[in-house]
């Protein structure tokens, strides 16, 4: 875990820094507030880490290491299922991607301060890309404190196993982000919904925005078959729009990563995406029965480096 010296995190109930304290007896329940803010009983998990602020507002790691911090009425947005999850472990463990994990990790780590460094991955998801950025990072010497979050307690289940360095967190990106002001140098932000004045807000003034967003014609012949959406020509035109009044683009990269899959690789690559949602596996997987192996496709994505209005113009 990062030390709570540099630990950028703000109470989701007061908006006090949030620490690392030591596990209690009593008062805390597992994966959200305190009892008292909570209105729930308590439910504890012996042995585990809390976060806590000043005002006495705490929050316990769940079993598998992730924090809840959602409060409230919580989300209303869907978040990707136990299913969803597994089938993207399953395809991303293959190394498919592992050309956008490393163009990432490329992006983002010169970023990175040489003392205090610290990075977003909004949208963590198993956290398969902040993994690259960490190795990449302690490869180069830099030590980094890194917070993941994402609205799925399944996918983060799987994130802080896979980065127990980092504080994984639950949360709703289209809230105010539980982070001080000018707090990282870097957010990252992979196929998952983007909210520009908060990443403007967290970010140092020489911090930098990496965004990934599939491109017209990814997994072009995949598409039809599973039943997936196509990428809309207007994309990249509303992702400008939309961060126009907080940044500037500084960098843009196209990256293609030629496929080769078996039929089960593929219904995995569909079902762990915007499909998911609507399809269940076994459906998609019937889809692939009938195609020829190996499954070949290619997915095309965009890597942008958006730097903040501040930045631009000092």
């Amino acid at each position: 875990m990062p030390s709570s010296d540099h630990l950028p995190l703000l109470c989701p109930v007061c908006s006090g820094p949030l620490v690392f304290a030591g596990a209690d007896t009593a008062g805390a329940t597992t994966g959200g507030p305190t009892a008292a803010a909570a209105g729930a009983a308590p439910s504890r998990v012996p042995g585990q880490r809390r976060l806590a602020c000043a005002s006495g507002h705490s929050f316990d790691a769940a079993r598998q290491g992730y924090f809840n911090l959602l409060v409230g009425k919580g989300t209303a947005f869907e978040a990707d299922t136990a299913a969803m999850v597994e089938a993207r472990v399953n395809f991303l463990g293959h190394g498919h991607y592992r050309p956008l994990a490393e163009a990432v990790a490329a992006a983002v780590v010169p970023c990175l301060s040489d003392h205090n460094g610290a990075i977003l991955d909004s949208g963590t998801g198993t956290g398969h890309y902040l993994r690259q950025v960490l190795d990449t990072a302690a490869a180069q010497g830099r030590e980094v404190t890194a917070v993941g979050l994402d609205i799925s307690k399944f996918a983060l289940r799987r994130a802080a196993r896979l980065n127990p360095e980092a504080v994984n967190l639950v949360w709703d990106v289209w809230q105010p982000l539980p982070l001080a002001d000018r707090s990282v140098d870097a957010v990252t932000v992979v196929f998952a919904p983007r909210n520009p004045a908060e990443f403007a807000r967290i970010l140092r003034p020489a911090g930098r925005l990496v965004v990934v967003t599939p491109r017209t014609g990814h997994l072009g012949n995949l598409v039809a078959t599973a039943g997936m959406l196509s990428i809309e020509e207007s994309k990249d035109a509303r992702l400008a729009t939309a961060m126009a009044r907080y940044f500037d683009i500084d960098t843009t990269s196209d990256i293609d990563v030629p496929l080769t899959l078996t039929r089960h690789e593929a219904a995995d690559l569909a079902f762990m995406g915007p499909a998911g949602h609507h399809a269940d596996r076994d459906a998609i997987g019937e889809r692939f029965d009938d195609l020829p192996e190996p499954v070949r496709t290619e997915a095309k994505f965009r890597l942008l480096v958006f730097r903040p209005k501040e930045a631009a113009t000092a």
